[in-house]
C-alpha cells in the first residue's frame, strides 16, 4: 500500500541516482512511495516498484471497466444475462 509523499525523501537529483542507484531502488521498495527524478531542479523520471506499477496498472484497468460499464448503462447498452452467457459460451 502506498503512503503519501515525503518531499524530503522522494525527490532525488538525477546526479544521485547515478552515483546510487541501488540506494533509491531499495527505498521504492521498501517505503512503496515512488521517488521523482529530477535534472535541474525539474521532474524527468518516476522510479516506482515493479510491484506496485502493476498493481496501479491493474487498478486503472478495473476502474476503466467499472466507467465504461456506468456509461453502457446509462446510454441503455444493457444485456440480459442468459445472453452474456450465451455470448461467452457460458451456457
Amino acid at each position: 500500500m502506498q503512503t503519501s509523499t515525503k518531499f524530503s525523501e522522494d525527490i532525488v537529483p538525477l546526479s544521485d541516482m547515478k552515483v546510487n542507484p541501488g540506494r533509491v531502488v531499495n527505498q521504492v521498495d521498501k517505503t512503496h512511495r515512488p521517488v521523482l527524478l529530477t535534472n535541474r531542479g525539474r521532474g524527468v523520471a518516476v522510479v516506482q516498484s515493479l510491484k506496485d506499477y502493476e498493481t496501479e496498472v491493474e487498478e486503472r484497468a478495473f476502474l476503466r471497466g467499472v466507467v465504461q460499464g456506468l456509461m453502457d448503462l446509462e446510454e441503455g447498452r444493457e444485456m440480459k444475462l442468459s445472453d452474456v452467457k450465451k455470448h461467452l459460451g457460458l451456457g
